[in-house]
């Protein structure tokens, strides 16, 4: 059962539920004044949150928090002093009105000596409920408008940026994508969206008329969150189909130039060309199915909203490459398919070395390849990364993850390092 969220979820009786929370500025200043009066600081200048607090950066640490209070003069007030008693700095503040109470998010920055345990039951004195805390970095001190601008202009750049953009406003979430030739997937889903009962469900109408599914069963969406995300759909589908189309000519030590550029669904006719020109154990080690069903998976593959995809292309215009950065759910998946006549030269490691560079552009903090466990080439490329590497092996097949959030990707190698293999190999 699903509900329509109207844009005026905010109001009531046509009065604004929280019209009291319009000072919230004065308010933290105010406090911000109090503190320094009861604690013997200076008042707050320039020098940045740390010195407001009186804590040295280095031994604080941010935390995001989301709590629930009742939609009353003076609860906002007993939170932030509730806080401050704990000499925690309130460094943002976002209100999600509800129907009834609110949802007030918060970054802080607390002495590294308390837990979340110690602020949630601070928070929950103070009359909080449902608290949720997480640790924050560096990249959460951006406020929300700027971060919003700037996913909005990602997403204006780039068909393919408009899953991400979703991932990265909402937080840690799974998002699939369902065709629009599946009516099941439609029903119940109104042109405007609609936010489930249990509110960890977003289903939003996508452009090319399939369903974006959004879930995060550990935080319900609030309202505010669900008129965020519908609005970046419905940029997307004004703009209409958007690929980057900057290319880069390389040439293989052989005298070969090729061209590495983004790919999308008009290239689906040269990819069917492809697949007809490799070998079945080339094609077997990429789609590890039977190969009268690999045609099939060229316009899910294509498609930027499931992922971006590079081509490799020869100075006649020939494609004899193709790797695939796939969103799937929570996780990035990495897929190679190089023509036979074409392996052994350096583009499969070329391809994989610009695809985890575009999930470090997406704050992925892993990517994995699915493959053989024969396929040797396809280990030796992911090595060549220099990144931290995990494999898991089950009845022949091996699943190699990449971790890439503390080791940068190494430099390009060059083109005459000889590997073995087919569909994920160079």
């Amino acid at each position: 059962m699903t509900r329509k969220i109207s844009e005026e979820s905010a109001v009531t009786d046509g009065r604004p539920v929280r019209h009291w929370r319009q000072d919230v500025v004065e308010l933290a200043a105010l406090l911000r004044t109090w503190w320094a009066s009861r604690h013997g600081h200076a008042p707050p200048d320039a020098t940045g949150a740390a010195a407001d607090t009186g804590m040295d950066p280095g031994a604080s640490v941010l935390w995001r928090m989301r709590t629930t209070v009742k939609d009353q003069p003076g609860s906002l007030a007993s939170l932030c002093i509730a806080l401050a008693d704990r000499r925690i700095d309130i460094l943002s503040l976002q209100t999600h009105p509800l129907a009834r109470g609110t949802v007030d998010e918060f970054l802080l920055r607390a002495p590294r000596d308390l837990t979340a345990s110690e602020i949630s039951q601070a928070v929950s004195r103070a009359g909080g409920e449902g608290t949720w805390i997480e640790r924050a970095d560096t990249h959460d001190l951006v406020d929300a408008p700027t971060r919003v601008l700037g996913l909005a202009t990602r997403t204006a750049l780039d068909s393919a940026e408009l899953p991400l953009a979703l991932r990265q406003l909402l937080g840690r979430c799974a998002i699939r994508s369902l065709p629009g030739g599946d009516p099941a997937a439609l029903e119940g889903v109104p042109a405007g969206g609609a936010l489930e009962e249990t509110d960890t469900v977003m289903r939003l109408r996508a452009p090319e008329g399939g369903v974006i599914i959004v879930e995060r069963p550990y935080l319900p969406f609030t309202p505010t969150e669900f008129a965020r995300a519908r609005a970046l759909v419905e940029l997307d589908a004004r703009l209409g189909l958007r690929v980057p189309h900057g290319q880069d000519v390389l040439t293989l030590p052989r005298g070969n130039a090729i061209t590495v550029r983004r790919a999308d669904a008009r290239d689906l006719d040269a990819a069917k060309a492809l697949h007809e020109r490799c070998s079945p154990r080339t094609l077997s080690l990429r789609y590890h199915g039977p190969m009268g069903d690999a045609d099939r998976y060229l316009g899910h593959l294509l498609s930027p909203r499931y992922g971006r995809t590079l081509a490799v292309q020869t100075a006649s215009g020939r494609i004899v490459g193709l790797g695939h950065l796939l969103w799937d759910g929570e996780e990035t998946e990495i897929a190679l398919l190089v023509e036979d006549e074409w392996q052994r030269r350096g583009i499969g490691g070329e391809l994989l070395r610009r695809l985890v560079a575009m999930a470090r552009e997406a704050n992925c903090e892993h990517v994995y390849a699915v493959t053989q466990s024969s396929n040797t080439g396809m280990v030796a490329v992911m090595r060549g990364l220099g990144l931290p590497l995990d494999y898991q092996i089950e009845e022949g097949t091996l699943v190699i993850t990449a971790r890439l959030e503390t080791t940068s990707v190494g430099t390009p190698r060059s083109y005459d390092r000889s590997t073995r293999g087919g569909a994920e190999s160079t």
